[in-house]
């Protein structure tokens, strides 16, 4: 019988208070020996807090980094960040990807600096209102920023409380319950058992190889003791990414390039991008099968030409002639894996009529608005170049 099969106690949600202060005090111990490359690591001014949680959510510490100290150096403070135009704070986060997080954020800015005179709330409710502001942000900003003792679960940190109360069904109720045990066994020390959790589950208590010899908390964990580790918590079954075929029209006008306002609510909201339309998926079994190579085979080609001309003159109104095609660039989106074939385009009549935005864009121009990524490859055959990246170091 396996490990998940085998009868045992039935774990409680919390430690008890004698096994959390035994787990609170190895935690502590191990986290205050440990030193971490981790530009906001202490920091207690709690926007610098709130902009380095939201940055590090589904993202490497090393590739936020230098977004992190370029955006402070560009927003300082909440006032600077609630003035600025979205296109500003987008542009200054090209790159990092999820870009509703920088939409909530420069949001969120506003609302503090009329709400709450430019200061970052310290209250849990307050924190929750804020657009983008979850369980988990608000936590960290208040434990860390104000050592509130108020939970802060991430992904590292659900891991670690899972396996050290065997918990097979690990609801956000169920860690926070676990999670309040150990910060009133810990009073004064939120930040640094909240860090501590996040920082045992990344480098410690790591989903398929957990190194339960050195883990400072070995002697009072459930999961360890009953040989459920590697079953805690239970994996989530991840469905293959659907394939999706976009084409795009890069159109010019003279020396210049229409690009067009992504809808703020939608994928990669607020961007500027090339006007496109979206084909069949592949698995669909599509007829518009480009090569990818930038040599198209006729008929397919041929077709997503007039597909291309046909959305530009309901959507946009204006009237263009596709000419060749210029590059296919695959992307892997959070949910789904995107072929965008990229064509060239001259404008002939009209002018564009696109609600959210549009601008004929000069290279220097382009080069200046926030785009989607996955025009780096496209644009050096645009005459545009390639965006800046923040400084490294």
């Amino acid at each position: 019988m396996s490990a998940a099969g085998r009868a045992s106690p039935a774990p409680s949600d919390a430690p008890a208070a004698a096994r959390a202060r035994e787990i609170a005090r190895a935690l502590l111990a191990w986290f205050d020996g440990r030193e971490r490359d981790v530009p906001w690591r202490g920091a207690r001014d709690p926007y610098r807090v709130w902009v380095a949680e939201v940055m590090a959510q589904q993202t490497r510490l090393d590739t936020v980094r230098p977004y992190y100290r370029a955006f402070l150096e560009r927003f300082p403070d909440v006032g600077s960040l609630a003035a600025a135009p979205l296109d500003d704070v987008l542009k200054a986060w090209q790159g990092l990807g999820y870009y509703a997080r920088a939409r909530h954020l420069h949001a969120a800015a506003r609302v503090i600096a009329a709400r709450h005179g430019g200061s970052v709330p310290s209250r849990i409710e307050e924190l929750r209102a804020l657009p983008g502001v979850g369980p988990y942000t608000a936590g960290a900003i208040a434990s860390l920023a104000f050592g509130r003792p108020e939970p802060a679960v991430d992904g590292n940190a659900r891991r670690v409380l899972s396996r050290l109360s065997d918990l097979a069904s690990p609801s956000p109720g169920r860690l926070e319950r676990a999670a309040r045990s150990l910060l009133a066994a810990a009073p004064g020390r939120a930040a640094a058992l909240n860090q501590a959790l996040m920082d045992l589950g990344g480098a410690v208590c790591t989903p398929s190889g957990p190194e339960c010899p050195v883990c400072p908390a070995r002697g009072a964990c459930l999961a360890r003791m009953r040989g459920t580790q590697q079953e805690r918590p239970p994996r989530r079954s991840r469905a293959p990414l659907p394939h999706r075929r976009s084409a795009a029209a890069a159109v010019t006008r003279g020396e210049r390039l229409l690009l067009v306002r992504r809808r703020e609510d939608g994928l990669l909201g607020g961007l500027w991008d090339l006007p496109a339309v979206a084909l069949e998926d592949e698995r669909d079994g599509s007829d518009y099968q480009l090569r990818g190579d930038g040599h198209g085979q006729g008929a397919a080609e041929d077709a997503v030409r007039e597909r291309l001309a046909e959305a530009l003159a309901a959507r946009l109104s204006i009237s263009v002639a596709v000419g060749r095609h210029v590059r296919s660039v695959d992307h892997v989106f959070s949910h789904f894996r995107l072929r965008l074939d990229v064509f060239e385009a001259g404008w002939v009549e009209g002018e564009p009529t696109w609600r959210p935005g549009w601008t004929w864009a000069t290279p220097r121009e382009a080069q200046a608005l926030a785009t989607p990524t996955y025009l780096r490859s496209v644009w050096p055959r645009m005459g545009v170049g390639a965006p800046a990246r923040p400084p490294i170091g």
